[in-house]
């Protein structure tokens, strides 16, 4: 039985696997999924997450409940050796291994990209997986309940400060949907008013959403200013350092903003892990591929790989992709990913593979609750009608009916009973409570030397001179357990 090996669980391993099991006849191969989560994550629902409208756990599916007959292997895969057919498969606990395979398929995802600007690293917070939309949407709430109690100055300001660094799709939805989910709080939040919030997105270019007519971002950047975001377009970030963010727009000009949370959504590239194999690279450090989403090199097609998602560089034969490659987002890696299973399944069976092609249907995007946007060619819908369409598109997208219903389950309670506005920061060090209340044992006082010579005082019995260190029952605290001898004490 041939050894399928899918290196990546995300969009695009995840539906590689699913579909084989769709596809593959029993005893037809075996099929071998290695990620270091153990869950997909959906991340065209991380801005809803992080607003407060999405449970984080729902926007994410887990490996093993829905893949049953693909082995699952919740490590990394830290090198791959195409000449020898073995990967390196490294887990959290243990020691690594070697894995041979037949067939591989690559399909490591993508992770943020970012300059060195100063402070970035060290201040900024991605918006790439589930754990980050978490943090960012308890971080808002923990902001919030600080900022209540204090009188309005600078400290305020930089605590109910928002800055988003890219005014891609990711960038653009976060952005609005914290902004709606700011103003929803103010509700609950009599000490602080609408002015006391401050939201700001930077843009290096001289527009956003390019997926989008111009006419339709600038309907996009109209009902932001309206609900108090700015936008600086033609600006870029030169430092974050201690959480003072620098702009520097294209004039040279500089412009200061001090904010508690920074948020990078300013592009994405390959995974580095990658660079631990022997498959031929482009230079933006994609695996190259053609059309039918096998691996090729200068000589033609390197037998038994394949790659899609975005760790791939897949053609783009409708000619509408960037520099003649698909764009890396999650529609194009759902469809890459069952051309792939049905592909790979038709070459074990000794048939014909067909070429990977998808003519973009549209845009969507939410902006916050009852706002959204969506351009399909020429055509525009904006408002509540494509805000519909957002969670309409995206509910039917998510992977199972398990999963759906789920999030349709959040967005009812949402409508009916608003968001849950409870902050869990405090389960990024879950022991704390704990450990300030935990007893410890006290530290062991040293023993004088014993008086060996003393002698009775007069009038006292010879015997009455006890030593001259405390009895181990005087030792103990007042308040402590009684502690059992061991059943073979002495």
């Amino acid at each position: 039985m041939p050894k399928i090996l899918v290196v990546g669980g995300g969009y695009a391993g995840f539906y590689t696997a699913w579909k084989l099991e769709k596809h593959l006849r029993e005893g037809e191969a075996e099929v071998t999924m290695v990620d270091p989560l153990p869950y997909m994550t959906y991340q065209p629902f991380l801005p809803e997450v992080a607003a407060g409208s999405i449970e984080p756990r729902h926007a994410v599916v887990s490996h093993r409940r829905h893949l049953k007959k693909t082995r699952v292997v919740t490590a990394k895969v830290t090198k791959v050796d195409h000449a020898t057919k073995t990967a390196t498969i490294t887990p959290a606990e243990g020691e690594a291994w070697e894995e041979s395979y037949d067939q591989i398929v690559m399909t490591a995802g993508a992770v943020s990209r970012t300059f060195p600007i100063p402070g970035v690293a060290d201040e900024a917070i991605g918006l790439k997986t589930i754990e980050e939309a978490a943090a960012i949407r308890d971080k808002i709430l923990t902001n919030f309940h600080k900022a209540a109690n204090l009188p309005a100055g600078p400290e305020r300001d930089r605590l109910l400060t928002v800055v988003v660094v890219g005014g891609g799709f990711a960038g653009i939805e976060v952005f609005a949907e914290l902004r709606s989910f700011a103003s929803d709080l103010l509700k609950s939040y009599p000490e602080l008013s609408f002015d006391d919030t401050h939201f700001h997105l930077v843009e290096a270019m001289g527009r956003i959403m390019p997926e989008v007519s111009l006419e339709t971002s600038h309907w996009v950047l109209e009902n932001l200013a309206s609900r108090g975001a700015v936008v600086h377009l033609d600006t870029q970030l030169a430092s974050a350092e201690g959480g003072v963010c620098q702009l520097k727009a294209k004039d040279d000009s500089i412009e200061t903003i001090e904010s508690d949370l920074i948020i990078w959504t300013a592009g994405v590239m390959a995974n580095p892990m990658v660079k631990g194999t022997d498959l031929p690279l482009e230079q933006r450090g994609r695996i190259r591929v053609q059309p039918d989403l096998r691996v090729v090199d200068d000589n033609g097609v390197v037998a038994d790989a394949w790659a899609c998602g975005d760790v791939a560089a897949v053609p783009d034969l409708t000619g509408g992709g960037v520099g003649g490659f698909c764009v890396p987002n999650a529609q194009h890696a759902v469809r890459q990913a069952k051309q792939l299973a049905k592909n790979l399944t038709a070459v074990i069976r000794g048939e014909a593979t067909n070429d990977y092609k998808h003519e973009n249907l549209g845009a969507v995007a939410g902006l916050g609750l009852g706002t959204g946007v969506f351009q399909s060619g020429k055509f525009a819908m904006k408002g509540f009608l494509a805000w519909g369409a957002h969670r309409g598109y995206h509910g039917l997208a998510m992977p199972s009916w398990e999963r759906k219903w789920r999030v349709i389950g959040d967005w009812v309670g949402g409508f009916f009973l608003g968001r849950d506005i409870a902050s869990l920061d405090d389960r990024e060090t879950p022991r704390a409570a704990f450990e300030t209340f935990a007893s410890r044992p006290k530290a062991a006082v040293e023993a004088p030397a014993p008086a060996a010579a003393q002698a009775p005082a007069e009038g006292q019995p010879a015997d009455a001179a006890g030593p001259a260190y405390a009895t181990p029952a005087e030792d103990v605290s007042k308040d402590a357990a009684p502690v059992a001898a061991p059943a073979n004490a002495e």
